[in-house]
């Protein structure tokens, strides 16, 4: 019996959690935010341009509703990559960058649920590219995790930062904090993604310019180390060479947890032999570009298709 009456009590004390978390609206209120949200949940263009059409609907836009975590109907159509719905809620005024209780923009949403589209509609629409400040993730870390190149390069293209790092208070830092995109699309083995990353600007080191955070960190790991750590390829040590990584800096350790010889002969070649005089004019060409779009830049210089070519990476050294 007393057990009967605890198994009660916890199915009451459950319930009673669940009543907290849904909304606390008037019934008038929630009735009309539910219903926004049910359309574009159905992704009933029709319907919601009816419900848009009335001021009292177009009032309660931001508003949240749902069971559980409520949302936005702008929020919704991002999770669900409804297309049609989220450009006539942003039509119609819907906040761009309204956040959830975990602190994630549309734009975070949209990129997670890897919809292209809906990306590019809320980039177009004034989204910030690098999601919510209060949110540790980012959209660009959560594009290169996913190896998914054609979102990162739309936010790349908007302006979101390349060697963006999780959001962690200083007394927390350690060597976790400093693995930005670059860092996490070796170790997930996204090539694309990389030399993406790589021709937008990123930091061929340690993909990370936070002085301070890097002083806090006993032995912070290069690029370099990493790709041979997790067995990358020559790809990805060739790629870092010709983007100008420091290849004296890494402390290399030759053990049997070093993956690939192919690419730690590459490196060590790399140490002996100086880069060209044109191997090194380009990366000082590209450092003064503009920090993104820079292929649109070097088509508006005034030199030779095959210099332009061999600044976008695109043919070998020259002869």
């Amino acid at each position: 019996m007393a057990l009967g009456q605890a198994v009660d009590m916890s199915l009451m004390d459950i319930s009673k959690i669940f009543s907290l978390l849904q909304p606390k609206e008037e019934d008038e209120d929630g009735e009309l935010c539910q219903a926004l949200n049910k359309a574009v949940s159905s992704d009933d263009v029709a319907l919601l341009t009816e419900l848009l059409a009335q001021e009292e609907y177009r009032r309660r836009i931001n508003a949240r509703s749902g069971w559980g975590v409520p949302v936005t109907p702008l929020r919704t159509a991002a999770a669900l990559g409804h297309l049609r719905c989220l450009e006539l809620l942003l039509e119609h005024g819907a906040e761009v960058d309204v956040l959830d209780v975990k602190a994630q923009t549309p734009l975070f949403t949209a990129v997670s649920g890897k919809h292209l589209d809906c990306v590019v509609a809320l980039l177009k629409a004034g989204a910030d590219p690098n999601g919510s400040q209060y949110n540790n993730c980012s959209p660009v870390l959560t594009a290169a995790r996913e190896g998914d190149v054609e979102v990162l390069r739309e936010l790349l293209r908007f302006g979101a930062e390349v060697d963006v790092r999780p959001k962690v208070p200083d007394w927390a830092s350690n060597a976790t904090t400093c693995r930005g995109p670059l860092y996490i699309s070796a170790v997930y083995g996204h090539l694309d993604c990389f030399k993406l990353l790589l021709f937008h600007g990123a930091n061929p080191d340690y993909n990370c310019t936070d002085e301070k955070m890097l002083a806090r960190i006993k032995q912070p790991k290069t690029v370099l180390e990493v790709c041979l750590r997790y067995g990358c390829g020559v790809e990805y040590i060739q790629l870092l060479i010709d983007f100008g990584a420091d290849v004296c800096l890494p402390t290399l350790i030759i053990d049997k947890t070093t993956k690939q010889n192919e690419a730690l002969l590459l490196l060590l070649k790399a140490r002996v032999c100086p880069r060209t005089l044109m191997s090194q004019a380009r990366l000082a060409i590209r450092k003064g570009l503009p920090f993104a779009n820079k292929d649109s830049a070097i088509d508006s210089l005034n030199i030779p298709l095959i210099l332009r070519s061999y600044l976008k990476h695109h043919t070998a050294e020259l002869g």
